[in-house]
């Protein structure tokens, strides 16, 4: 399995969080409120790209949206690949944290 970059591990998680209405721009915004940092559109957009073309992600076009000349959006779907890497990801960083958060003794 491949490993994630911390950067795709947020990705991944925001698109789980907003279902239906993971297109690019409210991923951008979901990350910048949770980080509470100007997270750019190209940081978000290279890895969706880069976790699609690993099968960790899917993408379908959505409806357009409703004003004038609006356009459609590509929703994107974590994958089983994708969620199996989120589930390592995970039991990596918690056996890493256990390991710091248990007391030495002696």
């Amino acid at each position: 399995m491949r490993n994630i970059t911390r950067k795709e591990e947020l990705i991944l998680l925001s698109v789980l969080n907003l279902r239906q209405n993971a297109y690019l721009v409210a991923i951008h915004k979901h990350l910048s409120n949770v980080t509470n940092k100007n997270v750019s559109l190209t940081s978000v957009h290279l890895p969706l790209s880069r976790l699609e073309k690993n099968g960790l992600l899917t993408s379908a076009m959505g409806e357009a949206t409703p004003e004038r000349g609006g356009r459609r959006k590509k929703i994107y779907t974590v994958t089983s690949l994708g969620f199996a890497a989120l589930n390592e990801y995970k039991r990596i960083s918690d056996v890493l944290w256990a390991t710091y958060l248990t007391p030495k003794i002696g």
